[in-house]
């Protein structure tokens, strides 16, 4: 077991507390007594500091000393003790390593700026008509009355399908993109079995080689898409191959896996509050403060990564250079002291501060995109059906730490 000590002195057993699949499944009563142990706390064992406090993390994830490059991690997976004793390991992080999430400084500002253009509000609202017809090609091939899983009915395959029509991928391999994005998602855990590594490995090299076999054969063609963004930036030298197959990687298993967590977790609060459901129905204006809401409550992710880029003081600790920080969300996103009644869903809760997609520099570049896939799913959804209730115990996905979803959601329908 890892011993850890809690600021004020408390033993806490951090990994194997993160890796309970009782904790995986109901976190947050015992995120909140670890939170008012202290906001800050260092695990002796590992040297990683975990935040619980908003004030602390809004701090840590603004600031420019820290950052995200985890070769700057002090004998973390660059050492060379971990390059002699996991060489797997040491292979997956550094061909994973050259994307824009994993860089700081110029490098991370040179790839975000070759995608931001696809996420402004104008390219935004261009993509409404894609998003608004693959919701109903899904909803279609759904019952008018009946009991369905709703994650591999609708959250499932939603964003996968968005996000291949962005990139003009065809739909016959939803199916291989979905495991490749199931292997790598758990690089999040930061702790990893073999079996794991060997797995994430073998499926980033798999999609590596499926989209450089893409890029080769549409090198010619001046795509307006995602793709055509990275072919582009290629080409002209300001991304080299590596970068701009590691970068398309990641915005796929990232823009997946987010949507599909928000819409499922969304989902199951409102199943769950049945009054915020007939509020949202009742009043449709209030589906974007209802998704920053969702977020709040059931974030998608467990853990966000920083390093320390030098010295850092918060609420009293000091975190030396080169040592990883994790923002627990879950604890973070329900603080009592920047929310009131924080374990209460208020889909019209106002100034929600909620750090699911990060903050700071490395702020999830693909967010918008997630939110209005959710607002419009949520929408559609609503207005197809006049009754939604819960047909059976919802699954929690306990085979990963950091990524927090459903593996299944049984609903009953019936339409309006």
């Amino acid at each position: 077991m890892t011993e850890a000590h809690g600021s004020d002195g408390y033993d806490i057993d951090w990994w194997p507390l993160l890796s309970d699949l009782e904790f995986l499944e109901h976190p947050y009563p015992e995120l909140r007594r670890l939170q008012k142990l202290g906001s800050v706390h260092l695990d002796k064992a590992s040297g990683i500091y975990f935040v619980l406090g908003h004030r602390a993390f809004a701090k840590i994830s603004k600031s420019t000393g820290m950052g995200r490059d985890t070769r700057k991690w002090i004998g973390g997976w660059t050492s060379d003790d971990y390059r002699l004793q996991d060489p797997t390991g040491y292979r997956l992080f550094s061909e994973f390593q050259w994307q824009m999430i994993n860089c700081d400084g110029e490098d991370h500002k040179r790839m975000r700026k070759v995608y931001e253009p696809a996420f402004r509000s104008q390219a935004m609202s261009s993509m409404v008509p894609l998003i608004e017809q693959q919701t109903r090609i899904l909803l279609d091939a759904m019952p008018e009355r009946g009991e369905v899983d709703f994650i591999e009915a609708f959250a499932g395959p939603l964003p996968l399908r968005v996000l291949c029509k962005l990139f003009d991928i065809p739909e016959s391999l939803d199916g291989q993109i979905g495991q490749w994005s199931a292997s790598l998602i758990r690089i999040g855990d930061i702790l990893m079995t073999p079996e794991q590594k060997t797995e994430a490995l073998q499926a980033l090299n798999d999609f590596k080689n499926f989209l450089r076999e893409q890029i080769a054969m549409r090198k010619d063609s001046d795509e307006d898409n995602l793709m055509g963004m990275a072919i582009k930036a290629c080409k002209d030298g300001t991304l080299d191959e590596e970068e701009t197959l590691t970068n398309l990687v990641s915005m796929l298993v990232a823009g997946h896996e987010t949507t599909v967590t928000l819409i499922g977790n969304g989902m199951l609060l409102l199943l769950r509050e049945p009054d915020q459901m007939a509020r949202l129905r009742s009043d449709m204006n209030l589906m974007r403060t209802a998704v920053e809401e969702f977020m709040r409550m059931e974030p998608g992710g467990n853990m966000i990564l920083r390093i320390a880029l030098e010295d850092f003081e918060v609420e009293g600790t000091c975190i030396p250079k080169g040592a990883p920080v994790i923002g627990l969300v879950g604890a973070i996103n329900r603080d009592p002291e920047r929310f009131s009644d924080p374990d209460t869903l208020d889909i019209g809760r106002s100034a929600n501060a909620q750090f699911t997609f990060g903050g700071g520099k490395h702020f999830c570049i693909g967010a918008p995109l997630a939110r209005l896939e959710a607002q419009l799913a949520f929408s559609a959804v609503l207005e197809k059906y006049g009754t939604i209730e819960l047909a059976g115990a919802p699954e929690w996905r306990l085979d990963r730490m950091n990524a927090r979803g459903l593996g299944r959601l049984p609903v009953r329908l019936e339409r309006t």
